[in-house]
């Protein structure tokens, strides 16, 4: 197995944390991955391609943070057409679409992590130390190109909604 780059870019609560992955970057051919929905079914990205889409990366969607980056991208998703977002976390997918249920989250697509890391290493945002991923968003255009990267310098932080929503209409 390939050794993964691991580099200490973020925080979490104040204190640095080792990402593992490959760190991606704008105009790189957006990676591969396989995460479970939450009726268990394997979900790539090549099960999007053609279309435009938001990847929200969280921790949990049981914490403040998450739950509100989450519910802002739900909301966002009327207005933005044709663009899929998809929330990746290492929550259990039964946990994620209780979750969805509770919250009334129906625009946005919740994938789990949790089985295999895929999306976490392809990506480079698997935290290390707590076996969580880092909060991140990624726009991916329809020929599966990055136009739009964010690492959340702090975990515990909002990512910038408005950088992520414009680069999604950009790219339609």
């Amino acid at each position: 197995m390939t050794q993964l780059a691991e580099r200490q870019t973020v925080t979490f609560k104040g204190g640095t944390v080792t990402l593992v992955g490959n760190e991606v970057k704008v105009g790189d051919q957006a990676p591969n991955f396989t995460v479970l929905a939450n009726n268990l079914t394997p979900v790539t990205l090549e099960d999007s391609k053609g279309s435009v889409r938001i990847i929200s990366v969280v921790p949990s969607v049981d914490t403040g943070v998450c739950d509100a980056q989450t519910r802002r991208f739900n909301e966002e998703a009327a207005n933005l057409g044709d663009v899929k977002i998809l929330t990746v976390s290492v929550d259990l997918p039964f946990a994620q679409g209780r979750y969805c249920g509770a919250a009334g989250i129906e625009n946005v697509q919740t994938l789990s992590d949790h089985r295999d890391l895929s999306f976490g290493h392809a990506y480079g945002v698997v935290i290390k130390e707590l076996r969580l991923l880092a909060r991140a968003t990624f726009v991916i255009d329809k020929n599966d190109k990055l136009v739009h990267v964010e690492y959340v310098p702090e975990v515990t932080t909002h990512p910038d909604y408005e950088a992520a929503i414009a680069a999604a209409k950009a790219a339609l």
